[in-house]
Formats: structure tokens, C-alpha cells, sequence
């Protein structure tokens, strides 16, 4: 399980680079929220993975640590205000700059892609 646990994290942290590295803003949130997805994974499984294990101290013999859990609950309330904040920042940059691109500058066209002129700049 611990396996499969880390695969998934490590998947949903690549996804997170990659999408972050892209140069459309809305790729770069999305990007950006997995990465904080894959950190409260991360974050969560500190706190040891226990099949069956009790939340609640005294319940059982076998318990999971709460902190972890706290933790992961104030990042995910973070990670949302940051998603929202970043999600506004792309919307007024689109509303100024008129387009997504995280540089402000349109790629050139296909065509001057493969003779190297320059264009397509604003």
C-alpha cells in the first residue's frame, strides 16, 4: 500500500512540474494545485498509514498521529485561497494584456516557427 501511496504521489508531483512549467496561466494553476495536492499527500502519510487504525486517542489499541491531519487541514484551506488568488491574478492579466501566457507574449505563428523570423510579439 505504501507503494501504490508513493507512485501516486510521485505521479501527481510530476504532473504538478510539468503542468507548472507550461506557458499558459491557467496550466500553471492547475499545475500549482497539484503540487499542493501532492505535498498534503505527502504531508498525511508522515503521520504513518494505518488500515483500521482509530482517529480518536483511546478508541484503540492502534491509533493514527492527528497532527498530520491538522496540518493537511490548514494547507488545503490555504492551498484554496492561494488557488483563488492565482485564478484572479490570470483573469485581470488576460484582461490587460489580452491573452494567458504567463510571459505576456504571443508564440510566433507556425509558419515563422521554422525560419526563425521574429513575430508574433506584442
Amino acid at each position: 500500500m505504501e507503494g501504490l501511496y508513493a507512485f501516486c504521489v510521485g505521479i501527481l508531483t510530476a504532473c504538478g512540474i510539468f503542468l507548472t512549467m507550461r506557458g499558459r496561466s491557467f496550466s500553471v494553476v492547475v499545475g500549482l494545485t497539484m503540487l499542493s495536492y501532492a505535498v498534503n499527500l505527502f504531508l498525511f502519510a508522515s503521520g504513518r498509514l494505518r488500515l483500521d487504525a482509530a482517529a480518536v486517542l483511546g478508541q484503540s489499541e492502534s491509533y493514527s498521529d492527528p497532527l498530520p491531519q491538522a496540518l493537511v487541514l490548514t494547507a488545503i484551506v490555504i492551498g484554496f485561497a492561494m488557488t483563488a488568488f492565482a485564478v484572479i491574478l490570470a483573469m485581470r492579466a488576460r484582461a490587460d494584456l489580452g491573452n494567458d501566457h504567463v510571459d505576456g507574449r504571443l508564440p510566433p505563428p507556425p509558419e515563422t516557427r521554422k525560419t526563425g523570423k521574429q513575430g508574433g510579439q506584442r
